[in-house]
């Protein structure tokens, strides 16, 4: 895949299908080479933060800097791979990994009630006091099982999140 301004081979294509476990047809694979050749300026091979945030809806997102820290840097595979957790094709496990990537920010494969403190405060703003959202919270893990000492794992989001049919669907414009 070379340089960004190259252009795909069916080569190419068809590793970033397997890749992404076939979830995009190989007419997606194409559009989003193009989008990935826009969004990468510089033509370097991949997508700093800086040129994600040059899209509206990812820059408008309350979780856009969580999200950063989990695209800053990715080639085109991976920025395939990275979106098909949004394809309306996607198991729910596939959705719910993404899910815990993004509460466990430090990345050690815990989730703790703060970290979830964090993404709730993401998410609600002014909108909810730092006491409310502790007690919703704490509320919330008391129904699942949990504690505030609690750390959840990617098991336990699966457990939890699994039994919901979670939509995080994305569109990707077929020329």
């Amino acid at each position: 895949m070379g340089t960004a301004s190259s252009m795909l081979t069916q080569y190419d294509i068809e590793e970033v299908q397997e890749h992404c476990n076939n979830l995009f047809s190989q007419q997606e694979i194409v559009s989003l080479y193009q989008r990935f050749c826009q969004l990468d300026r510089n033509a370097k091979g991949f997508i700093s933060a800086d040129e994600f945030l040059s899209v509206p809806e990812f820059a408008m997102n309350p979780l856009s800097q969580r999200l950063l820290k989990m695209v800053d840097g990715l080639n085109f595979k991976d920025f395939v791979a990275f979106l098909s957790a949004f394809s309306a094709k996607a198991n729910a496990q596939q959705k719910i990994e993404l899910i815990f990537k993004v509460f466990d920010s430090d990345r050690n494969g815990k989730v703790s009630f703060k970290d979830i403190l964090e993404v709730l405060k993401d998410l609600s703003g002014s909108f909810m006091s730092d006491d409310q959202r502790e007690e919703a919270l704490s509320q919330v893990l008391k129904e699942a099982g949990y504690t505030k000492d609690s750390y959840l794992t990617l098991d336990d989001f699966i457990k939890v999140l699994g039994q919901y049919d979670l939509k995080m669907d994305v569109e990707v414009p077929v020329d």
